[in-house]
């Protein structure tokens, strides 16, 4: 069974509240992936930027990014996945949406919110893990301030990959960078991260620092500043190997997240 995932990571700057211009700017990368890519991820809220205005952006499910994201999934063969604005039922939500070339998809409502930008006033919180299975790999999406709440990514065994994306600016990007290597670490994981680059609307600067990290801390990408497609190669024979050698995950304290 193959156990070998190949990852691509887009590291690029967004432009404010302009679908249709961060769709073409994402093309320019998207035709740098390597036709070996099993999966493409996307930064957070990657068709708009982090805004607080969702009623100017928000799409459905069968709207035009998504619609978008599937027709590029067939063309590269590969799955895509990242963070947009969706409104359902009269409710906004910044969903990390993933979807495969055979058009099915699985998408994660981010949980914490991040009130120091007022998100929690105009976004509903999310309440499933969202946990699935993608070529042999059980993945878990979540979405930048997640990143902070350790015991909501607790990995009882449950998951190979996890994956966050993000706006995180330039003032806190050593948390970004201390705390996914400890995801990783804790929960003896791959973790990925992939953050955007730039400046927003509201002057806030992006440093990129788009990692994947193996189950030790160890970079198999590296952080950088620079626009551009990262790609490497995760893999779950080694990974599992590891655990059962050192058996941390078993050891864990038992408790139920309320």
């Amino acid at each position: 069974m193959e156990t070998k995932l190949n990852v691509a990571l887009i590291q690029t700057d967004l432009v404010w509240e302009q679908p249709g211009e961060n769709r073409k700017h994402i093309e320019f990368y998207l035709n740098k992936v390597s036709k070996r890519a099993d999966v493409i991820f996307l930064p957070e809220m990657f068709s708009s930027g982090f805004t607080m205005n969702p009623k100017s952006v928000a799409e459905s499910m069968s709207g035009t990014t998504i619609t978008w994201m599937k027709n590029w999934s067939v063309k590269l063969g590969a799955a895509i996945a990242g963070s947009l604005v969706v409104e359902e039922n009269g409710k906004f939500y910044n969903r990390f949406v993933w979807v495969n070339d055979d058009g099915s998809t699985h998408y994660y409502n981010k949980r914490h919110l991040f009130t120091l930008a007022g998100e929690d006033q105009v976004y509903e919180e999310g309440k499933d893990q969202c946990i699935f299975n993608f070529k042999g790999w059980n993945v878990c999406l979540r979405i930048c301030y997640d990143l902070r709440f350790p015991v909501w990514s607790r990995n009882k065994n449950t998951y190979d990959l996890l994956v966050f994306v993000a706006n995180w600016p330039a003032p806190r990007i050593n948390a970004w960078d201390a705390l996914l290597k400890a995801r990783a670490i804790e929960n003896m994981s791959y973790v990925i991260g992939v953050n955007r680059i730039g400046k927003d609307a509201k002057k806030n600067e992006y440093p990129g620092h788009s990692v994947v990290y193996d189950l030790l801390g160890h970079a198999a990408i590296s952080p950088r500043e620079e626009g551009g497609v990262l790609e490497t190669i995760l893999d779950k024979k080694v990974q599992d190997e590891v655990r059962t050698t050192l058996n941390f995950l078993e050891d864990q304290d038992s408790f139920l997240l309320q």
